[in-house]
């Protein structure tokens, strides 16, 4: 980037990152108002389809524009971006229609994510209120990343804001739903985590021989609808479409 974002400085702030592209950053540090303005953001330059922008991303708190810097000279995109942030504002805006709501069967604790009742009592919670709390929250996609088609998901409730483990578990299979600072990451594949597994489900985020190999983005919701391991291992059994049984539905 030209200089790092200064927190001191007034939001949301338009850098260029190298000859890459340019990124607007709403915020310092990850937020509801700061994530969901990012997502509105991207979404109101992809609607105005400027030439220069090759591709576009969210991140949790910025929105990254894919331009040739070597082609097209920043100066007079910054200003369109200027003009663009200041024509409302974007931290109470609403978050663009045509989202998916994603409901998707997950088996809680047993052997198959077993560091539930470890997690359950770093957040002070039993287990019963553990899955509640858990099975209940809607998560937002906050933004895609670390692994093809890894989410992101906020956020639990604060009493969830627990840390990650000092070690690392080997491997967690994919599917699985793990959680630390009041997030949920949903992995794509079998991978060593930092994070405590809390749920197992049949839902694959990156389907490489799939027509859609990405079914997740920005600003989609998810809830993880608990279901018994009989039904977990049914789901399992008969599901060929890497949904792992879930349900949709298009968000206005």
């Amino acid at each position: 980037m030209t200089e790092h974002a200064d927190p001191s400085k007034t939001w949301p702030q338009i850098k260029t990152v190298g000859l890459a592209g340019i990124i607007v950053t709403f915020s310092a540090e990850l937020s509801e108002p700061g994530n969901r303005a990012a997502i509105a953001f991207r979404a109101a330059v992809v609607a105005l389809e400027w030439p220069e922008v090759e591709e576009s991303n969210s991140t949790l708190v910025s929105t990254f524009l894919r331009i040739d810097l070597s082609r097209f000279r920043p100066e007079p995109i910054v200003e369109r971006l200027q003009g663009l942030i200041t024509s409302q504002d974007w931290l109470s805006a609403p978050l663009p229609s045509g989202r998916t709501l994603w409901r998707v069967p997950t088996l809680f604790g047993t052997d198959r994510a077993p560091q539930l009742a470890e997690a359950s009592e770093l957040a002070g919670r039993s287990i019963a209120d553990a899955i509640a709390d858990l099975s209940t929250t809607t998560m937002r996609v906050l933004t895609i990343g670390f692994a093809p088609g890894q989410p992101y998901l906020g956020t639990l409730p604060d009493h969830w804001n627990i840390p990650r483990q000092t070690s690392i578990t080997p491997n967690v299979p994919a599917g699985s739903l793990v959680t630390a600072v009041s997030q949920f990451c949903l992995f794509p594949y079998d991978t060593p985590t930092g994070w405590r597994h809390v749920g197992a489900t049949g839902f694959l985020s990156f389907r490489p021989n799939s027509e859609d190999p990405f079914p997740l983005s920005p600003g989609d919701e998810m809830i993880f609808d608990p279901v018994s391991e009989a039904e977990f291992q049914r789901i399992e059994g008969t599901d060929q479409t890497g949904n792992g049984g879930a349900q949709t539905e298009v968000l206005t």
